[in-house]
C-alpha cells in the first residue's frame, strides 16, 4: 500500500461491497490530501477578506496568504521573480491569455504559429483564434506512430517564419514527454517565443523554467493536489509588460479617467477581479505537500509503477497500449483499446469493479485522428496508486470482453 494514502481521506472511503476506490484518471484531475484541505478550510475560517482591498487586518492577512503562494510558486518552478507568476482560473485561462496577447509576435499577414498535432484543445484552438485574428498561418509537428515528436519535424517545421510556438511539455494522451528542450532551443534560433502547457509535466517532475528558457509556461493547481479554479501562467517579465490585460475592472487599474486609464504593474495587470485567495491557499499546501515527497522520488516511483502496469496490461487479451510501449520518457498516462468494446462500455465495466478511468478522446481530437483512433481509455497514475490498484484494473480489463459476450477472453 502506498505510504501516502493515508493523508487522502476520499481514497480510504469503501463502497458498499466494502471495497477502496481505484482512483486511476489522475491526467483529468488529482485527489486532495488533508493538507489542502485544512489549508482552504483554514482560509475561510481565520483569514478571508478581499485581497489588496483594504488597510484593515484580515484584508493584510489575505494579502499575505495570496503573495507568499505566489513566492512559493515562484520557487517550485524556478521561475526568477514572483512578478512573474499570473494566477488565473485554470490552464485554459492561463494559454487563452497567452494567445490574447500574441500580437506582439504575429505582427505581418503570414507569421506562422507552431503547434505539435498532439496539443490539448486548451493548447490549441486558442491558437486557431489567434491565427485568424492575426491572419497567420498554423504549422502542426507531427508525432510518430508512437505519440512521440521526432526531431526532423522540430527541425523543418519550425523556420524563420515562425514567430510562435505552443507545445505541451507531456501529452495527456500518450504520456509522452516532448523533447522541450530542443524545441526551445530550436524556436529561440529562429527567433520564436515558445509557450509552454506544463498542465501534465508540472505535477510529476521537477520543472525548472529558467533552465528550460521557456518563456511562457502553463499549468492549474488541481492537476497537482491543489483545489479547482486556480490556473498559474509563468512569463518572461519582458513580455508581461508587454502584454495586454486579458480581463478588465477592479484590482488591476493604475489610474481610470472618465475617457481611458492605465493599467497597474504585472502580475496584478492580469488579475482583475477578486482572485481565489482560498483555492490558491490550497495550492500552496499542495506544494508543500510535493516538496516534503520530493518530485525526483515522486517521479521514480511513477517509473516503476508504471513499468508494472504496461507488464500488468501485456496480459490482458486483445489489448493494444495507444502511445509508447516503454517508459523511455513518458509519464504514468497510459492509453489503450481493447478489441471489440467501446472505450465507454470498458470504462463503465471498471466502474462496476470499483475503478475510475477515462474514456473518451481526451481533448485532442486532432491527435486522436493522427493516431488513427475515435476514442481510448486512459489509466493515470499518482503517487497515491499501488501495484494492488493496477492488479485489480487488469483483472477486471480481462473479463470485460467475457462480460460483453466475446467467449473466454
Amino acid at each position: 500500500m502506498s505510504r501516502y494514502l493515508k493523508d487522502f481521506p476520499l481514497l480510504q472511503q469503501v463502497d458498499k461491497k466494502g471495497r477502496l476506490p481505484v482512483y486511476l484518471d489522475n491526467a483529468a484531475t488529482t485527489q486532495k490530501p488533508q493538507a489542502v484541505i485544512d489549508a482552504v478550510a483554514s482560509y475561510y475560517k481565520v483569514s478571508n477578506a478581499n485581497p489588496h482591498r483594504g488597510a484593515y487586518d484580515l484584508s493584510v492577512e489575505a494579502t499575505k496568504v495570496l503573495e507568499s503562494a505566489r513566492e512559493k510558486v515562484k520557487a517550485f518552478i524556478g521561475a526568477g521573480k514572483a512578478e512573474e507568476i499570473v494566477f488565473t482560473k485554470s490552464a485554459t485561462e492561463s494559454l487563452n491569455l497567452a494567445a490574447k496577447s500574441c500580437g506582439m509576435f504575429l505582427k505581418e499577414a503570414g507569421d506562422e504559429i507552431v503547434l505539435a498535432v498532439s496539443e490539448h484543445h486548451s493548447n490549441l484552438v486558442p491558437w486557431q483564434i489567434a491565427a485568424q485574428v492575426r491572419q497567420a498561418r498554423l504549422t502542426y509537428m507531427y508525432t510518430d506512430e508512437s505519440g512521440r515528436l521526432p526531431y526532423e519535424e522540430i527541425k523543418s517545421k519550425i523556420s524563420e517564419r515562425t514567430k510562435l510556438v505552443a507545445v505541451a511539455h507531456a501529452s495527456n494522451v500518450t504520456g509522452s514527454v516532448n523533447p522541450i528542450e530542443q524545441v526551445i532551443e530550436r524556436a529561440h534560433k529562429a527567433g520564436a517565443a515558445v509557450v509552454v502547457d506544463g498542465t501534465q509535466s508540472i505535477p510529476h517532475m521537477a520543472v525548472d523554467v529558467a533552465l528550460l528558457d521557456a518563456d511562457f509556461y502553463a499549468f492549474s493547481a488541481h492537476k497537482m493536489l491543489g483545489p479547482m479554479g486556480v490556473g498559474v501562467l509563468y512569463a518572461k517579465e519582458k513580455f508581461l509588460l508587454d502584454m495586454p490585460p486579458l480581463l478588465y475592472g477592479g484590482d488591476m487599474i493604475e489610474y481610470v479617467e472618465e475617457q481611458s486609464s492605465t493599467f497597474a504593474f504585472p502580475p496584478q495587470k492580469f488579475e482583475g477581479g477578486t482572485q481565489n485567495v482560498g483555492g490558491v491557499a490550497g495550492l500552496s499546501a499542495a506544494i508543500d505537500y510535493l516538496n516534503s515527497v520530493g518530485m525526483n522520488e515522486l517521479q521514480a516511483a511513477e517509473v516503476e509503477l508504471t513499468a508494472y502496469m504496461l507488464e500488468r496490461l501485456h496480459e490482458v487479451p486483445h489489448l493494444k497500449i495507444v502511445g509508447p510501449d516503454c517508459l523511455d520518457d513518458r509519464t504514468g498516462v497510459v492509453s489503450f483499446v481493447l478489441e471489440g468494446v467501446h472505450p465507454h462500455d470498458v470504462a463503465t465495466i471498471l466502474n462496476a469493479d470499483g475503478i475510475a478511468i477515462r474514456s473518451g478522446h481526451h481533448c485532442a481530437q486532432p491527435f486522436m485522428r493522427h493516431l488513427g483512433v475515435q476514442s481510448t481509455c486512459r489509466a493515470s497514475l499518482y503517487l497515491y496508486n499501488t501495484k494492488e490498484d493496477i492488479d485489480r484494473l487488469a483483472d477486471s480489463l480481462k473479463g470485460a470482453r467475457r462480460w460483453l459476450g466475446y467467449g473466454t477472453e
